[in-house]
């Protein structure tokens, strides 16, 4: 069977999920890299505790966390009334709804990968900062954060490529509305739905592609480190 499908219409859920995955991992890098940070400053009652709900997206199926974004933040939700009132537009069903998702379930692999990183530091450096007159947020900007930043790109590069992929948090959140919220994975679904494999085949083709860019671009940096 051939595409059948406009240039146009074929680039729309490429397109899409390039803005997705680029701007939901950057939010996943940023969050997962402050939240590792304050998680591995110090032990304190609790953590562990918060640490698992931090990772239960990593093992949840994305179908589960779909159901619970619509029920957090969905038109029902105190948050997803405030949201409509804000903007006059609903979050559920939305290009933001789709970034969301996508940071929900890319954040656990963010973070582990920045915790790991963090506690591979020797803690003799950021204390000979701090004996330098150095505060906190310095010795984070100019020695922690250097330091780690091998592990802080695989962590975008991860983030990036969990949040290109994600499609059951995504559909149950997000829609699946051609041109607004159909991102390359809900757009290979319907197309094999259809019967349409060669259009499905271009996608898939795509996808990998870029997968596979942004793999080696890692292994690259990471083996020049």
């Amino acid at each position: 069977m051939s595409m059948q499908l406009p240039w146009h219409e074929f680039w729309q859920p490429i397109r899409l999920s390039l803005q997705v995955a680029l701007l939901s991992s950057v939010l996943a890098t940023i969050l997962g890299t402050v939240i590792a940070r304050w998680m591995a400053s110090r032990p304190w009652k609790g953590k562990i505790l918060l640490e698992t709900v931090l990772m239960l997206p990593l093992v949840l199926p994305p179908t589960v966390i779909g159901f619970l974004l619509l029920v957090l933040l969905g038109r029902r939700s105190g948050v997803g009334r405030f949201v409509e009132w804000l903007f006059s537009s609903p979050l559920v069903f939305s290009w933001w709804a789709a970034v969301i998702a996508s940071v929900v379930v890319s954040f656990p692999l963010v973070y582990q990968t920045m915790k790991s990183a963090f506690a591979s530091i020797e803690q003799e450096l950021e204390d000979a900062g701090r004996s330098s007159g150095a505060n906190e947020w310095q010795v984070f900007r100019y020695i922690t954060l250097p330091l780690s930043s091998p592990s802080l790109i695989t962590a975008y590069i991860l983030g990036f490529a969990r949040g290109l992929g994600e499609f059951g948090a995504t559909v149950m959140f997000a829609g699946n509305i051609p041109g607004k919220t159909q991102t390359l994975p809900t757009a290979i679904y319907v197309a094999v739905d259809s019967g349409n494999t060669n259009l499905a085949w271009a996608w898939t083709i795509t996808i990998i592609f870029i997968s596979f860019l942004m793999l080696l671009f890692t292994r690259q940096k990471n083996k020049k480190w």
